[in-house]
Formats: C-alpha cells, structure tokens, sequence
C-alpha cells in the first residue's frame, strides 16, 4: 500500500533539500520526488512546486475553486439567492473543466485536498428544485473520482446513499439523471465495495425504473454506469460477485429493456455505450438466448448495416463485440447465420477496407461463430472469409492484432475441416502465418497452433 504523505510534509523536504544539502531548487524537487517515488510515498495530488518561488506562491486554480465551494457548502439551500447559484454553478462548471481529460493530476490535486467530501457536503445541501447546481454539481464530482482512493473518499463520506437519494428524487431531470449516474459509474470503478453499496441501496430497480421511462434514453452515463458496475475490475478481491449482479440485471428485466432502447431510442451517440451495458450483462447461455429471443440479434445486425452504410466504424465495432459474446450460445450461432450475419460481415469488411480495426471485429465474431462448428466454418470458407484472411494479412502486416485475430480465426476455419487445410494452403497462408509469428511476439502462439491445425508438422519451426 502507498504510503500517505501531506503537501506540508512534501514542501519541507524539498525547503530541507535546498537549505541543508544546498541544492539547486530544480535539483531540490527533483531529488525530492524520486526520493519519495522509490519510499512508496503516493504523490498523486501533490503539486510539485518550490516553496518561495513566485510561481509556487500563486493560488493553484483548482485549490481556488475549492475554496470557494466548501465556503459557499456551508450556506444553507434555502439561502442561496440566484446570484449564489449563478456564482456556484459557474465554479462547479470551472472545476469540471480543470479535471476532465485525460491528465488526472487536477483531479487528484482537488480529491487530496478535500473536493469529494466538499462536493457531496454541496449536492447533498441543494435542493431538488436547485437542479442546475445539483446537475453541475455531480458532473464536476465524477470529474474528480480518479482512482482507489477517490472512491475511498466517496465511500466513506456516504456518497452511494447521497447520490442515490438525489437521483430518486429527480426522476423527471434528465440532467440530474445524468450527472448521478456519471457518478456511480465513477465511484464503482474498480472499487468492489462501491458496487456493493450500489447495489444494496438497490441500484438495479432505480436503473430499471428510469430506463422503462422512454424520456430518459439520453441518459448515455445510465449505460456507463451498468458497464461498471458489472465489470470485475477491483484488483484487491479475490472473488467478485459482479457475475451474480449480471445476473440479477438479467433476472429483473434489465437486459430486456435494454434491447427495446437500442431498437427504438437510443442515440447514435449513445448506442456503443448500451451495447456494452448489454454486453456486460450476457454472462451466461441462458441471458445470451434470452437477449436473442427478446429480437437483440436482429436490431444489431440492423445496426450492423447502417453503420456500414453510415461509414460509423465505433457502432460497428460495438455491435460486433456484442454479437461475438452473444454467439457464445450455439442456438445464437445458428440465428446469426440464418439472419444472413455472414454476408453483413463481409460487406462491412469491404465498406471498412482500410481500417483493420472494423475486420479485427469481424474476425473475432467470425471466430466465435465458427467454434466447434464445422458447417459454418464450410459456409464461412465458400462466402470468402479465408480469403479475407488472407488479404487482411498482406495488407497489414505491420498490425500485430489484426495478425492474431486472422490466425485465430483461420485455426476455426480448418481444425474441423481438412478440406479448407487444403483450399487455404493452396492460397499461400502458412508463409504468411509464419512471417506474423517471426515478427510478431504476440502472434506467435496463435500462430503456432493455426500452423498446427493447417496439418503441418513443423509447426514449431
């Protein structure tokens, strides 16, 4: 565990470094940090500053936005006037923006100092007609939830139960609905005992109620937040009991609604995000079947099509990544093909010639629905997908994925059909095969064994 250190603690050590050893200042901090890097010490959210410099002087703009927050958090709700409002929302926005993106060191520097405590301290004062700061408001709090100890910092001030009373009560904001939901998903991530509380205070019913609500298909963080929620992604447990959340999502009629969004009113934008809260619910055969009973194998291959046409290559790929976890059942195997999936796929693949992304996607659905099915695999070699192999190998050999995903899926392609063994020999594959797998390390173990079921018997060479 990283050890804790204080700004105070940090600033003398680099004051010491200077004034006893007589280091420079940049030597000083510098020294300081590595110092403390190799002791275990967690700098995140440390400013790494000169004390008496000018600029180590000047009020950070996060600490100063804090400031005026935890001042404006101990007003009361009914207090605030318009202006405060106005004055908050402006700092809550301003806050937002200077943690967002992909450098965390704001947001660690406003969650060390105090920022989720004050954010909830804030939300949980407002009241539900104050709905501009309290959407402002979770949408800046999801902004600086980071990490382990972000969440920590939720938890333990009791911000699974603030922010889910908040959301009870503003089931017709749309952007409250999604500034919370921004949060949970936040707070979950990779934080085991986050989940639970989630779904102690019974998460699942609040997210099927506001779901069942068509008003609400906006809401994209709803779907985020049903991703991370049932995402086994805290490394500090042992067992995860997400599967049994899956389930239970499943169980209530989660994934059902799920398909009726994706058919009828989820946005575009929208639509990646629901394929993989849907994703993340399809744990077994028997939600998998039922997915596809509830017609989710037929919106997707729809999907499927207009992203093509649309030339969207992030709904394809999340459309694809779907129906490859949906062929995990063999009666979803057969629905897929008999749907004609094999000539969508294959015309996606030539919309998408040039992005070995999209044909990575298709060649893993291929793979998946191919396994342990010598009839497709026949079906999948006379449609053209051996050549696909092929020619995505020549095309992009420098793509160490996009060569694995093509050795994987030729390995379905013949380890039950000796006649495709033949067919693909005869086109060249095993000197391509063997080129991925000498550049390639990551592609020499696919390699070796699609060289394997090709009947060669070196294929260790």
């Amino acid at each position: 565990m990283a050890i804790a250190i204080s700004q105070e603690a940090f600033d003398d050590m680099v004051r010491e470094n200077m004034e006893d050893l007589g280091m420079d200042p940049d030597e000083a901090l510098a020294d300081a940090v590595e110092a403390l890097t190799l002791q275990g010490a967690d700098l995140a959210g440390i400013m790494r500053r000169v004390p008496g410099e000018a600029a180590a002087e000047e009020v950070n703009p996060v600490m100063r936005v804090l400031d005026e927050l935890k001042a404006s958090a101990t007003a009361s709700a009914s207090g605030r006037s318009g202006e405060d409002l106005d004055s908050l929302v402006s700092s809550l926005d301003e806050l937002r923006e200077l943690c967002s993106g992909e450098d965390a060191e704001n947001a660690a520097v406003a969650a060390r100092n105090g920022g989720v405590e004050a954010l909830l301290a804030l939300c949980a004062s407002a009241g539900v007609t104050q709905d501009r700061l309290l959407a402002s408001g979770l949408k800046a709090l999801s902004s600086l939830i980071r990490d382990v100890g972000g969440t920590e910092k939720f938890r333990q001030s009791q911000g699974p139960k603030i922010v889910m009373d908040i959301l009870k009560g503003a089931l017709e904001s749309t952007d409250i609905l999604d500034g919370g939901f921004s949060v949970v998903a936040a707070a979950s991530a990779g934080n085991e005992v986050v989940k639970d509380a989630f779904m102690d205070l019974k998460v699942d019913e609040l997210i099927l109620q506001v779901m069942r609500d068509k008003s609400n298909s906006k809401v994209q963080s709803l779907y985020d937040a049903i991703r991370v929620l049932l995402t086994p992604d805290d490394n500090r447990v042992v067992a995860s009991q997400v599967f049994g959340y899956s389930r239970k999502f499943a169980e209530i009629g989660i994934a059902e609604v799920l398909v009726i969004a994706l058919r009828e009113q989820v946005a575009p934008s929208s639509l990646p995000s629901a394929c993989a809260a849907l994703k993340a619910i399809a744990v077994n055969e028997e939600i998998c079947r039922s997915i596809s009973e509830d017609g989710g194998i037929d919106v997707l291959l729809q999907c499927i099509d207009e992203a093509g046409v649309q030339k969207n290559k992030v709904i394809a790929k999340s459309c694809c990544s779907l129906l490859s976890k949906l062929a995990g059942s063999d009666a979803n195997k057969a629905s897929i093909i008999q749907q004609g999936g094999f000539d969508k796929f294959l015309k996606l693949t030539s919309r998408f010639s040039e992005d070995p992304s999209v044909i990575q996607e298709v060649m893993s659905l291929v793979q998946a629905l191919t396994l342990r099915s010598p009839e497709h695999a026949a079906l999948a070699i006379s449609l053209g997908y051996g050549t696909l192999a092929i020619q995505t190998m020549q095309k992009f050999p420098s793509s160490a994925l996009t060569q694995k995903q093509a050795c994987l899926m030729i390995r379905n392609l013949v380890v039950r059909n000796p006649e495709n063994r033949t067919i693909l020999l005869k086109e060249g594959v095993e000197k391509l095969i063997r080129k991925a797998k000498a550049i390639h390390g990551s592609c020499k173990s696919a390699a070796t064994d699609a060289l394997r079921d090709l009947g060669l018997d070196n294929y260790n060479a």
